[in-house]
């Protein structure tokens, strides 16, 4: 699914998620930017950045 994205490209679709994440959170809860599918695609982009060997933080959610 990533095989055409870079270490660093891969990472930077996480750290997206991230902020947007913060960005939630910001908002005390009240709005929701992210759901279900945004929780997947890190869940997916995070095995991916594993099983290349890169470092990244965990997503507080």
């Amino acid at each position: 699914m990533f095989d055409n994205l870079s270490d660093q490209g891969v990472l930077q679709l996480y750290e997206n998620i991230r902020h947007q994440v913060a960005a939630d959170k910001a908002l005390g809860g009240r709005y929701r930017l992210l759901g279900k599918s945004a929780s997947e695609r890190a869940e997916r982009l995070g095995r991916e950045l594993t099983s290349r060997g890169v470092k990244f933080i965990a997503i507080d959610w």
